[in-house]
């Protein structure tokens, strides 16, 4: 008998593959087994490539040096019943989720008499099987008494009794309310409702709980996002009588900048102002060319004292949240558009940088202090570059040659020590939505990004610079705006797909972000620009709060923290006391006791600006549901923008509007998902949408009350026949597409 040859050694694809799949984190013996690795040469190479893994951020290390992908779900966990669709499936969300992001969606599979009882908010033990990151089935093991939940909805009366009809489009489930528990509710109110357990018969039912006012009212858009993902809207008394109490700090050992005419620049619709700037050329003869910049921020940190009523409160919120109608305010009204607001002509308590930088915008030296400042002006984005067009207006006059044309020397000097840097820049359109007097949409369009909004931009991002590295220098405390390079098996996916177009991403070398622009240099102008910039952005990790550095891959910086708008971001509020306590610059510093759990702080801020996210993302689909509910049946020209299994996500290239076309409309055909090639793909007739392709597309549904938009698909230019099952060789290879083409495109700060 032939003597039996040892097992090839695994790939590290095959080994990834592995422990994607796995239900359970596993260790390297469960590796070494799967694989039949036995000799300790092998076992050696193992161990290596697993730590090569961890170390590439692909795997996680947990208990037990075992590991598994990132915030993947155990094998059995709690659930709690989040969804019921038209035809009765039930979906759910993890009771507890650490990972980044919403958690991967999970749908119940109907193979237990237990589902059957079951309702939106009922908890039960199940066994997941992984389908892909974002996606997990599971089978019913037990139920879980206790609470089922709250619910957001519309309150109607009808001929059998009181109905609460849900604004989150995910829940199609209607909840009977009987007269002792409508809370005197009217027809048409939001109302916020406890689910009551499950009965055996008939629909869930609900009790209200908190009357929120009339679904006619415009202001019921904004106020749905906030109930809907949990946002505080009311500060603590304590927290409120600490904030009417502030007063302006005296000048005594503070800098005073009263006499330099600093600007605030913000947009039109800004509520706050809490940066203000100032550039003259640099008086050093050995810098000839080079600038003195001054960047002073709200001293929010003399307000809002660690421990404080204000303080917790601050931590809690963890950031403001903008809607078009409102803002929830991380602090109060009294501070954040009073005392901290960096009002023109009035004297304000102010922390900042000189920075010193050369011709080419290279960083000299930079110095923190703590001042008085006074604004010579509240200038808006469109005044600013109308001064520096040629076309001052009244505030502008006597600023233009003063003021406005070193900043923008300034300027120019920082843009060409980012073009240097290689920074990754996605320019990603951003629906600005205008309200008429009334509340309602008025309009809804692309903001405009104009010189003066990168001129501001810079100058955040060297102070942000600055004040990362005067902490790092002293050892001291720093909350780092962190920005990690992509996964590695996103960085394959994209790889495979941008060569199935022609453009090569090398491989086996460190990833820089101008690998990524130059591609979208090349893509720029082609039929294929927008697929390229999609999949490119789709690629990218999400940036967060952490006091461990790695640096911000998008903007190619090896140290970054934010530090520029401690009004509305707690991490900012984290890094100003740091900088006071590490630099000796008075009260108000950071405490031990906020020093040892600031891994903490930088997790919860980071949700909090998820949640924050998701937020004022949900309020721009409901407006611009508003703003399109009067004109279904119209046709629009769009973009696919997204592919699922249940169908393809279209924006409007008018509004920005995204809405569903969902597959089961789609030409008559079975439809598959390629994930990998970002299209669905018909099996009978060989028609392929992809994402990107142009499209037009009928309205048939707007509705403002659950931010749902619904698409007919008309005609598909960019649709793809390529025989039947779809496939072509580029297809095969990669997803497919075009042959050759160019696009453009940057990161979140």
């Amino acid at each position: 008998m032939a003597p039996r040859l040892p097992a090839p050694f695994p790939t590290k694809e095959a080994v990834l593959a592995f422990i994607r799949n796995s239900p359970v984190p596993v260790g390297k013996r469960e590796v070494a087994r799967a694989f039949k690795l036995s000799g300790s040469a092998d076992r050696e190479r193992l161990k290596l490539l697993m730590k090569e893994l961890e170390a590439e951020g692909t795997v996680e290390r947990g208990h037990g040096r075992r590991v598994a992908p990132p915030a993947a779900l155990p094998e059995v966990a709690a659930l709690e019943v989040s969804a019921i669709d038209l035809d009765g499936e039930l979906s759910a969300r993890p009771l507890v989720w650490t990972g980044d992001g919403e958690p991967p969606r999970i749908f119940l599979v109907p193979e237990r008499s237990g589902l059957s009882a079951l309702g939106i908010g009922d908890r039960l033990l199940a066994r997941l099987s992984r389908i892909n990151d974002r996606l997990y089935e599971a089978r019913f093991i037990r139920r879980i008494e206790g609470s089922v939940g709250r619910i957001l909805g519309v309150y109607r009366v009808s001929a059998e009794g009181g109905r609460i009809v849900p604004t989150d489009r995910r829940n199609r489930t209607e909840f009977v309310v009987l007269p002792a528990n409508d809370g005197d509710a009217e027809p048409g109110e939001l109302v916020l409702a406890d689910v009551l357990p499950a009965t055996r018969l008939g629909l869930p039912q609900a009790r209200v709980v908190e009357r929120l006012g009339s679904t006619a009212e415009p202001r019921a858009v904004s106020l749905i996002a906030i109930h809907g993902q949990g946002l505080p809207t009311v500060f603590d008394p304590a927290a409120l009588r600490q904030a009417e109490r502030a007063t302006i700090p005296p000048l005594q050992d503070r800098i005073d900048l009263r006499p330099i005419p600093l600007v605030t620049i913000d947009g039109a619709d800004a509520r706050d102002f809490d940066d203000a700037v100032w550039a003259e050329p640099d008086t050093d003869p050995t810098n000839p060319g080079g600038w003195h910049l001054i960047v002073a921020i709200a001293d929010v940190a003399w307000y809002v004292r660690a421990g404080s009523a204000l303080d917790l409160a601050a931590r809690g919120r963890g950031n403001s949240v903008y809607f078009p109608d409102r803002v929830v305010p991380m602090l109060p009204e009294a501070l954040s558009n009073g005392l901290c607001s960096l009002r023109p002509g009035e004297d304000r308590a102010c922390l900042g940088f000189h920075l010193w930088v050369g011709r080419d915008g290279r960083p000299r030296r930079h110095a923190v202090f703590r001042g008085l400042m006074r604004s010579a002006a509240r200038l808006t984005y469109e005044q600013l570059q109308a001064a520096q067009d040629g076309f001052p207006d009244e505030t502008t006059a006597s600023l233009t040659e003063p003021v406005i044309a070193p900043l923008y020397g300034a300027f120019r000097s920082l843009w060409q020590a980012r073009q240097r840097r290689g920074t990754l820049d996605l320019d990603i359109p951003e629906r600005k939505i205008r309200l008429d007097e009334a509340g309602r949409v008025a309009e809804i369009a692309p903001r405009q990004r104009l010189d003066s909004h990168k001129l501001i931009e810079e100058f955040m991002i060297a102070a942000n610079v600055a004040a990362a590295e005067t902490l790092e220098a002293k050892g001291a405390p720093c909350l780092y705006r962190v920005h990690d390079q992509p996964s590695m098996d996103k960085m394959e996916a994209l790889r495979d797909f941008l060569h199935g177009l022609g453009y090569p991403l090398p491989k086996g070398q460190a990833l820089k972000p101008d690998q990524f622009t130059r591609i979208l240099t090349m893509a720029e102008g082609r039929p294929e620009s927008a697929l390229v910039s999609e999949i490119i952005l789709r690629s990218q990790a999400q940036a967060a709060y952490a006091p461990d550095n790695i640096g911000h891959f998008g903007l190619a910086l090896a140290r970054y923290a934010h530090f520029t708008s401690p009004i509305r971001r707690y991490a900012d509020l984290v890094v100003h006391r740091s900088l006071i306590r590490a630099c000796g610059l008075g009260e108000g510093g950071l405490d031990d006791a906020e020093a040892a759990r600031l891994n903490d702080t930088g997790e919860h801020v980071s949700k909090t600006e998820r949640r924050s996210a998701a937020a004022e993302r949900d309020a721009v689909d409901r407006y611009t549901a508003a703003f399109l509910a009067d004109r279904v049946g119209a046709t629009f020209s769009g973009r696919i923008s997204g592919v699922s299994r249940f169908g393809l996500f279209v924006r409007l290239d008018e509004s920005g509007a995204d809405g569903l076309v969902p597959a089961s409309t789609l030409p008559d055909d079975q439809y598959e998902h390629d994930e990998a090639g970002h299209a669905l793909v018909g099996r009978r007739e060989g028609r392929v949408f992809r994402l990107a392709a142009p499209v037009k597309v009928e309205l048939a549904e707007a509705d403002p009350l659950t931010g749902s938009t619904l698409f007919r698909l008309l005609t598909a230019e960019g649709a793809e026949i390529t025989g039947i099952g779809g496939r072509t060789p580029a297809s095969r290879h990669s997803g497919g597409g075009p042959k050759r083409g160019r696009g453009r495109a940057a990161t979140s700060r």
